[in-house]
């Protein structure tokens, strides 16, 4: 019956049974299906996939010391044409059993070779050298049996209670504990270091809380000192305002006041005193005047009544010497000085009168009275 057969991701179909390219024993299909004519054609699968071989193998050092060398291989069938058809020639019947045995003793055969070239110390140090120089050793053998291999691992040596290895190691050993106790102290130091510094930020951080704690009560104090000191100091800024503004609206009534009483009382004071002043100086000059004319006028009265009088003065005088009995010395010139005298005489009377009435003294009154 035909039929449509399609390998798996990880298998190569074989079809066996038709001619094939390079005189090939069998077809290779991976990744694709293909027709298959039942009876004249027999499919075959190989798998492709990842297997595993472990490996415990005592091997002779340089040195002639055994070592159990345990070691771990992961291999599969190479993806190439050649490599399929190679390893289905040998594995195709039982593949997974046959494989691992085989790549066990190539790997154990070339991994005797290799320890038995190197020293324990180049072993136990080198390990990763170990174990290329021996999968590059095998990779030529797998690669003829069609087989690709992946790693290949040592997972332990032993020299099975000798104590070789452990004398190797117990300098390392040595020097690794006291690494380690180094470490351990430094450790145990920079754990103290850490804490002090966890206690110290601990201790800065309670200590700037409290003085923040501290702040924000001040300031709420401060806050309801100033709430509840703000009703009495706006009554106090009221009435404080209230007095400016009182005291500044007596300032101006004062200064209005002033203003009218200069108005009302000074002014009216000040050219009343001026007027009673202009007009005393008026008086007087008019009494002065009046006085000057009157002096003036007396004095002329005064004069020309003395000049009226003068020869009734002289001619008094001349009644008086009528009666008397007077010596005449000189002759001629004592009757000339007699005459002269008696006008002396009249005269200076005259000049009396004159500074009496001046002085405002009572007139005289005539003399024939």
């Amino acid at each position: 019956m035909l039929g449509y057969h399609v390998p798996d991701p990880d298998e190569a179909m074989l079809v066996s049974g038709a001619k094939v390219k390079d005189n090939a024993p069998f077809k290779v299909i991976i990744g694709r299906g293909t027709w298959v004519i039942p009876l004249f054609r027999k499919v075959s699968y190989l798998s492709l996939a990842m297997f595993e071989s472990e490996i415990r193998e005592r091997c002779v050092t340089k040195q002639a010391i055994q070592l159990d060398v345990r070691a771990v291989i992961a291999f599969k069938v190479a993806n190439d044409t050649q490599s399929i058809v190679n390893a289905a020639q040998r594995f195709l019947s039982e593949q997974e059993k046959e494989m691992s045995v085989l790549t066990g003793r190539i790997f154990s055969g070339h991994l005797r070779s290799i320890v038995g070239s190197m020293t324990v110390e180049e072993i136990i140090r080198e390990r990763q050298k170990l174990a290329d120089e021996v999968l590059i050793a095998s990779k030529v053998e797998m690669s003829n049996i069609g087989l690709w291999v992946d790693s290949f691992q040592i997972q332990s040596i032993d020299d099975g209670n000798l104590g070789y290895i452990e004398a190797l190691a117990a300098p390392h050993n040595a020097a690794v504990q006291r690494d380690a106790q180094i470490a351990q102290a430094q450790a145990a130091q920079r754990a103290a270091e850490a804490e002090q510094e966890s206690l110290r930020r601990r201790a800065e951080y309670e200590r700037e809380t409290s003085l923040l704690k501290a702040q924000y009560q001040r300031d709420i104090d401060k806050a309801n000192a100033e709430a509840a000191q703000a009703g009495p100091l706006a009554d106090a800024v009221a009435r404080q305002e209230v007095l400016t503004a009182q005291a500044e609206q007596a300032r101006k009534n004062a200064e209005l006041r002033e203003q009218e009483l200069q108005a009302e009382v000074v002014k009216p004071a000040l050219a009343e005193a001026e007027r009673v002043r202009i007009l005393a100086e008026a008086e007087a000059d008019r009494t002065r005047i009046q006085a000057e004319a009157a002096a003036s006028n007396n004095r002329i009265a005064l004069d020309q009544l003395l000049i009226e009088q003068l020869p009734e003065i002289v001619r008094q005088a001349s009644h008086g010497l009528a009666g008397a009995n007077l010596t005449v010395l000189n002759g001629p010139d004592g009757v000339s000085e007699l005459v002269n005298g008696m006008v002396g005489q009249g005269l200076t009377v005259f000049n009396s009168l004159q500074k009496a009435l001046s002085n405002g003294e009572p007139k005289p009154e005539p003399l024939d009275k």
